[in-house]
């Protein structure tokens, strides 16, 4: 018999930055689209383990949709370390000029860490929670992306996708068979 999981990725609610760059800063979630939060515990219920990235923000999502479920946090599972940019406004952001994805995930903020560093960092905790059967998880825009990048087997290529606040990312992890993805930002 093959081995399986399902790794339903929740990302958090909107993040309250004050319009600043908050990827390690521990900042809450905005939790009151209550409607998009019950439409996600329905589609959700009865999914197995709840695991969580530290941050408040999605331990504040990950309370309001499974209010009642143990929590299980991992800090693998943390945003991107944006480093000396952490808490500095969108607007005041270094321009990085035209860069090829590959560019991109390779290139790391004074400090931080690069993308490709971030799925190093989360590809094995998925595999680590795969192999334990299927999990909700609450996590990053960047964690999700890492998890489609090990799905896809390509780090560069999981820059594409946009992951918005509140959606649902499934990977099936196959065992032997790498992994597929389900879907990707599904929302109520």
């Amino acid at each position: 018999m093959m081995q399986r999981a399902r790794l339903k990725m929740i990302r958090h609610a909107p993040a309250l930055h004050g319009g600043a760059l908050a990827g390690r800063r521990d900042v809450a979630a905005d939790i009151s689209d209550r409607a998009g939060l019950a439409g996600l515990r329905q589609a959700l219920a009865g999914q197995g383990r709840v695991i969580s990235s530290p941050a408040l923000r999605c331990r504040q999502t990950a309370t309001a949709l499974f209010p009642r479920a143990e929590l299980t946090q991992d800090a693998r599972l943390w945003e991107q370390d944006f480093g000396a940019w952490e808490g500095v406004a969108f607007d005041a952001l270094p321009d990085l000029g035209p860069q090829s994805r590959a560019d991109l995930a390779a290139h790391c903020p004074p400090s931080g860490e690069s993308f490709a560093d971030v799925c190093a960092r989360v590809g094995p905790a998925l595999q680590e929670i795969a192999a334990l059967g299927d999990a909700v998880i609450v996590a990053h825009a960047g964690v999700i992306r890492a998890g489609l990048a090990l799905a896809m087997d390509t780090v560069p290529q999981a820059l594409a996708f946009e992951i918005v606040p509140l959606s649902l990312t499934e990977l099936h992890w196959l065992g032997a068979h790498g992994w597929s993805v389900a879907c990707v930002n599904w929302r109520v």
